[in-house]
């Protein structure tokens, strides 16, 4: 199965395996429920603030197990936020509380909208389209590369419009009316460019692993289906065509998690390639999510897309991901500066 091989400490097998008993018997937990029960709030901050004191493997390791719970959206929304905060601003008061997930922030930046304000100065104009995680934060943090603003989520400053998407997710159009002392400018220059290129490949390698959390289920679920529907007095996984579909799902998936793996290491050691190796993962796990979902959806048939059964929303989901991860022409693009 096309699930991640990532070096993991004994501690990171203890929280897949606690995340994986959890979602045993809670199918589409909640953001009380991954926070009070779990502690995933704060997983990628330290223990000194209340946090859990991991990285990005360990945000990997959440997303693609939570992935096929369809409850990733806002909760990596969230930790790329409180990683960016919590590097600049360590000893900021907010921090426990968003450890503990009473109090929420969503990051505003390339990765996470489809379209950014213009940022000027410390003053922010016009609006953003599509914020994953804002819809209940309390805080925004935006990180375009001129700099690195923490704004209070407060309706007088930043009027938002909430809006559900295809894949039942909820994400938020942002109109910011903000003035002078509306916002905490955390960095600017190229130390904001560093933090905004960061929090973006953190984002993107945090959504391929949940894609590989998904296709791994759609193919758990084909395999069984081919397993147990009959035609003509025999299981249809008899049927070589359908074997052979099953066999290019898997190497696709295959592929795609190599790929991702490669991605999540370089952002957790922050290598030179960093960014190639993101924008390769994001390429072809926007490839793998369409062979093995639309394969999926054909191999079940008709009930494919229904209410019926899970795989609809987890094809929906895993489309949703491949059109967030933005044109592919700018990860050729980032592949080729590495090549020249």
């Amino acid at each position: 199965m096309a699930e991640l091989d990532l070096p993991l400490s004994d501690e990171q097998r203890m929280l897949r395996g606690s995340v994986q008993r959890f979602l045993a018997d809670h199918s589409r937990p909640g953001w009380r429920e991954l926070c009070e029960s779990l502690g995933l709030a704060g997983i990628a901050l330290p223990e000194s603030v209340g946090g859990f004191g991991g990285g990005p493997i360990d945000i990997a390791v959440v997303m693609a197990e939570l992935g096929p719970a369809l409850a990733g959206a806002d909760w990596l929304s969230h930790v790329a936020a409180i990683v960016l905060l919590a590097g600049v601003v360590p000893d900021h008061p907010a921090l426990v509380e968003l450890a503990a997930g009473s109090r929420r922030i969503a990051v505003v930046c390339t990765a996470s909208t489809a379209a950014m304000p213009v940022v000027d100065g410390e003053l922010v104009r016009g609006s953003a389209a599509l914020v994953a995680g804002a819809a209940e934060a309390d805080f925004l943090l935006l990180a375009s590369d001129e700099a690195l603003l923490l704004i209070s989520a407060d309706g007088n400053k930043v009027e938002q419009r909430h809006r559900i998407m295809h894949d039942g997710s909820v994400s938020a159009d942002l109109a910011f009316t903000l003035k002078p002392g509306d916002v905490r400018l955390l960095a600017s220059g190229e130390g904001a460019r560093a933090w905004a290129d960061y929090a973006n490949d953190l984002i993107l390698a945090g959504r391929c692993a949940e894609a590989v959390g998904l296709m791994q289920r759609m193919i758990a679920d084909s395999i069984d289906y081919l397993g147990q529907r009959k035609q003509f007095g025999t299981a249809i996984g008899r049927f070589q065509s359908l074997r052979h579909r099953a066999a290019d799902m898997q190497l696709a998936a295959m592929k795609a998690a190599a790929l991702t793996e490669e991605a999540i290491l370089a952002v957790d050691r922050d290598r030179s390639d960093r960014a190639q190796a993101v924008s390769a993962a994001c390429i072809e796990v926007g490839d793998a999510v369409r062979i093995v979902g639309e394969s999926a959806v054909q191999i079940h048939g008709a009930m494919g897309l229904t209410e019926e059964l899970s795989l609809g929303g987890h094809f929906k989901r895993a489309l949703a991901i491949a059109a967030a991860f933005g044109p592919r022409a700018g990860h050729f693009e980032r592949l080729a500066g590495a090549a020249a």
